[in-house]
């Protein structure tokens, strides 16, 4: 492990633990609020189906939101063992506002996920359904506060620096609306609800494999393809502006995702190539000519700036940004093309009849995590070399920490993670490998005399 220090080792197992945390509060997001769309369509319809639907979901639903407020914890504790420098100096800005997410967003989600998993035979069908959307608007809640600190991060605004050099609010507003939070705030609840879609998709294609007639599946696999068929095509446009923006506050990571290290007038869209750092070229490229200058400053000619332009130390790795961003970008597209096929296979009547639209989906089941996952990579890669761009550098927020502990804590957290979490990953993949059922069964409420509740009239099938 040449090289690996304990900054390279920190920087690591950070890596390593928020790509294992963001899966499950992208569900999180995505489900809750799925299953308040399902319940409130039961309550609108009285069909069976919605109930049985959210009965099932309401499973993985709870695993995910648990995996994800234990895997949440450990992020929190390594900004005081791995990163004390960076929590002094940006604790002022960024200890107010995730405060701000636990003293609203998680006791909302707290206060409310019990009545949601066991309280629906206690409370009655609108106070039942008032919880369930409570805690979807809690995960909301949360993705706005976590966006916001990270966004500060990209695009830091309305701060001073004082004396002793830590970061000092000057501006709340112009904090929590930095300049890139607008564009990465719904950028990022739409990748949730475009992962949710496809897993929920491919869920109901894998089941309509084998029984074509189950209802439930139908209708999952149908609410999934539709989503997919809207929210795909807005997704897209909302990254063009998302790159825009990057364009105009972070040029230096737009250059790395297109791979261009001499500022060019009509600078060529690379679809293939291999950016080498140390000959500072892009090895191997397949370009279309003046289609990247076109896309980022809509005009044939316009000028992209090139990675030469910052000095080698200020310089993202293009090599993983270049293909982070390609990786994302082609799956999203490819998640466009099974909505639009979709579409077309609603239009012509044989939707439910196409078994290569049903394996498709299955096999695009990870793909909206998968692309949500390279999309972090590309944000977060594309900001170093520093946490706070531009202004306070990775290497200056490390504690004074040897690698031996770091080697060994990250160590533990792979293995732990991929014990813990694996487990609970696999025990998803079984419920969702059993098909939904008439009459399905929610998770199994407390009995009365335990939790001192007397229990209400049993809510009607229909």
């Amino acid at each position: 492990m040449n090289g690996w220090d304990a900054f390279h080792l920190a920087r690591a197992q950070f890596a390593f633990t928020v790509m294992a945390h963001i899966i499950f509060p992208a569900l999180s997001i995505g489900l809750a609020s799925y299953l308040a769309v399902l319940e409130g369509l039961w309550l609108r319809t009285g069909r069976r189906v919605y109930l049985d639907l959210f009965r099932y979901w309401l499973k993985p639903f709870s695993l995910a939101f648990g995996m994800g407020v234990v895997s949440g914890l450990v992020m929190s504790y390594q900004f005081g063992t791995n990163w004390s420098a960076f929590a002094d100096k940006t604790g002022p800005v960024i200890g107010p506002l995730m405060g701000y997410e636990v003293l609203s967003a998680f006791f909302l989600e707290a206060g409310f996920l019990g009545v949601m998993l066991f309280g629906m035979e206690r409370v009655g069908p609108g106070l039942h359904f008032i919880a369930t959307c409570i805690v979807a608007l809690g995960t909301l809640v949360s993705a706005i506060w976590i966006l916001s600190v990270n966004s500060w991060m990209q695009t830091p605004a309305g701060y001073i620096i004082g004396a002793d050099g830590r970061f000092v609010p000057e501006s709340w507003l112009k904090i929590i609306f930095n300049p890139s939070f607008p564009v990465r705030l719904p950028h990022m609840v739409m990748a949730s609800y475009l992962s949710v879609a496809f897993v929920v998709g491919a869920t109901g294609a894998w089941h309509l494999l084998r029984d074509r007639q189950n209802e439930a599946s139908r209708m999952m696999f149908s609410m999934a393809m539709w989503m997919a068929a809207i929210v795909a095509p807005a997704q897209i446009a909302m990254g063009d502006m998302h790159g825009l923006n990057t364009l105009e506050y972070q040029p230096a990571k737009v250059a790395a995702m297109e791979g261009l290290f001499d500022t060019t007038k009509g600078a060529p869209l690379a679809l293939f190539g291999i950016p080498n750092m140390k000959t500072e070229r892009l090895d191997y490229a397949l370009e279309i000519p003046h289609a990247s200058s076109l896309i980022l400053t809509h005009e044939w000619n316009g000028e992209v700036q090139g990675l030469k332009t910052w000095p080698i130390a200020d310089r993202p790795n293009a090599l993983i940004v270049f293909w982070s961003f390609r990786v994302m970008v082609g799956l999203g597209f490819a998640m466009l093309g099974i909505g639009l096929a979709s579409l077309w296979l609603r239009y012509k009547r044989h939707f439910y009849d196409s078994r290569l639209l049903y394996w498709a989906a299955v096999a695009m089941g990870p793909s909206g995590l998968v692309a949500l996952l390279a999309g972090w990579v590309t944000t977060e890669v594309g900001r170093q070399p520093f946490t706070v761009y531009g202004l306070l550098r990775t290497a200056d927020s490390l504690s004074p920490i040897g690698a031996p502990g770091v080697a060994i804590s990250l160590a533990a957290f792979v293995v732990v993670y991929l014990t813990v979490f694996g487990a609970g990953v696999i025990l998803m993949l079984r419920i969702m490998a059993t098909p939904p059922q008439p009459g399905e069964l929610g998770p199994a409420p407390l009995p009365s005399h335990a939790a001192g509740i007397v229990p209400g009239p049993a809510m009607a099938a229909e």
